[in-house]
């Protein structure tokens, strides 16, 4: 059976101690083992990104750049072969997986700007002969520990930018799908990055905690469930770390009655059960705006989704795939039955599908609920799982309220042709990204992206100019260099705003 191992400057690769499965959610099968990691392991890794690091971040930041350059064309050159990987691992179709592949490269393109981003402030004559500036040191080390959804995204989006400010990136991503980052890792070496600067460790909670406990760790970006992302802020902070720990999510679409309905289905369709929902940014709640506009809306739901096409990985026509575990498919499964004992009408079932050929495959068919309301379980908590429900609002001023009151505030969107109604949700919705007439309202890479609430912990968001201010410290320099000889009273300090 194939060996999914670390990549460690120096480690011998072979079967480990303790290992986790590797399953082809497709079939069911196991189709590889991960080496689990050990405190030793990670302190291995953490030595040799010390001694890594202080040259790299010497490195001026347009050489720097020309690595992630390198990078990104190698990545385009194997794009097919990480695709395919990607997907026999997680289980979204091909398309999804290039998708997946293409975002995180959307940042690395970002990172390759960095000489740019890093450039500090000046001010000239800030008092009689005193200049003061800034500028922008990396960290040191720091490290990300990534979820099984976004297997190549995610690492990138933490890493490019971590890397291209000067610091060593130690990854920890998740164990269900770790055989994308390690190829990265191959590719960011055959790319110039000296060894030592990415490295890759595998491991489950064992492996988080020694990260977050590690005294040489300085920052940590992670992306998870609200629960272990408050876990992960509370315990690094307490540690000394700078955290930033990406959570769960409930987002919203809300439905105005002069939507274009079809628009807005041919959206759902997509944003709700993409990816089999598996996805922090999906729209697995729509609230339509009075009774008229969602019994419209359910009306051509129903046939929508009862077209969507559940496949393998490599089907080309297939709108989605398999959920990565059978731990994950029984999950989503116990929050449909969840939905039906609280009184929500189950509108369309997707449990008990079977895709023939690949019976044993995870595979979950749409799901629909109508009837949902704010007091339901599987309302206020994260399916994460092709389910899609309907909330109805009986006007603006509720669906306002609705994604502003819910715990969860990683996204939002509202499909409209009003441009005052959009303006004003946009201003008022209690939400961290929003999307007007757009499902999935993921910020382009040179801008940021986070949640409030319980979907972001931590007050600096991912990537764009926020990724350069986490990843880095802000020094500031108070200079002068004064006329005449030393001792010269005349030319004694004086802060500036006390002359």
């Amino acid at each position: 059976m194939r060996i999914i191992d670390h990549h460690i400057v120096g480690h011998q690769g072979g079967a480990g101690g303790r290992t986790s499965d590797v399953f082809d959610p497709n079939t069911g099968k196991v189709q590889a083992s991960v080496n689990l990691g050990t405190q030793a392991d990670l302190d291995r890794a953490v030595v040799a990104a010390q001694a890594a690091q202080r040259e790299w971040a010497a490195t001026n930041p347009q050489r720097r750049a020309r690595v992630m350059f390198a990078f990104k064309a190698l990545v385009e050159a194997n794009m097919e072969e990480l695709a395919h990987l990607l997907a026999s691992e997680h289980g979204k179709v091909v398309a999804d997986a290039r998708g997946d592949v293409q975002r995180g490269l959307d940042v690395v393109e970002f990172a390759a700007g960095i000489p740019h981003a890093l450039k500090g402030e000046y001010t000239h004559g800030a008092g009689p002969g005193i200049d003061v500036y800034s500028m922008r040191q990396p960290l040191g080390v720091v490290a990300g520990i990534t979820p099984f959804n976004f297997p190549a995204m995610i690492p990138l989006w933490m890493s490019a930018v971590a890397m291209a400010c000067g610091n060593a990136f130690i990854l920890k991503p998740s164990e269900r799908d770790p055989s994308v980052p390690v190829r990265f890792a191959e590719l960011f070496l055959e790319a110039g990055l000296p060894e030592g600067i990415f490295q890759v460790v595998h491991g489950d909670k064992e492996m988080v905690d020694a990260i977050l406990d590690h005294p040489a760790i300085s920052a940590v970006s992670f992306v998870g469930s609200s629960d272990i992302a408050q876990y992960v802020y509370s315990r690094g902070v307490a540690a000394g770390k700078r955290v930033q720990a990406m959570g769960g999510a409930k987002n919203h679409g809300i439905v105005m009655p002069d939507a274009d309905l079809d628009q807005v289905v041919a959206d759902l369709a997509g944003a709700a059960f993409g990816s089999a929902g598996e996805r922090c940014m999906a729209l697995p709640v729509v609230v339509p705006v009075g009774d008229k506009t969602a019994n419209a809306l359910r009306e051509k739901l129903i046939p929508a989704i009862d077209a969507l096409r559940v496949g393998v990985s490599t089907d080309a026509e297939a709108h989605y795939g398999p959920v990565v575990n059978a731990a994950h498919k029984q999950r989503v499964e116990n929050w449909i039955q969840k939905g039906l004992d609280e009184g929500a009408e189950l509108v369309v079932d997707g449990r008990g599908f079977k895709l023939q050929g690949h019976e044993e495959g995870f595979f979950i068919g749409p799901s629909l609920f109508d009837h949902v309301t704010p007091d339901m379980e599987s309302y206020k908590e994260e399916i994460f799982g092709p389910v899609l429900q309907i909330v109805r609002a009986p006007d603006f001023e509720t669906a306002v309220r609705l994604p502003s009151d819910h715990q969860y505030g990683n996204g939002v969107a509202i499909f409209t042709r009003n441009g005052h109604a959009a303006r004003e949700f946009a201003a008022r919705v209690n939400v961290g990204m929003v999307g007007i007439n757009v499902p999935i309202p993921v910020p382009v890479a040179y801008h940021s992206f986070g949640g409030w609430k319980r979907s972001g912990f931590g007050d600096i968001d991912q990537h764009g100019m926020e990724g350069v201010r986490f990843w880095t410290k802000n020094k500031k320099v108070t200079q002068r260099w004064p006329d005449g000889g030393v001792g010269d009273g005349a030319n004694a300090f004086v802060i500036p705003t006390m002359g």
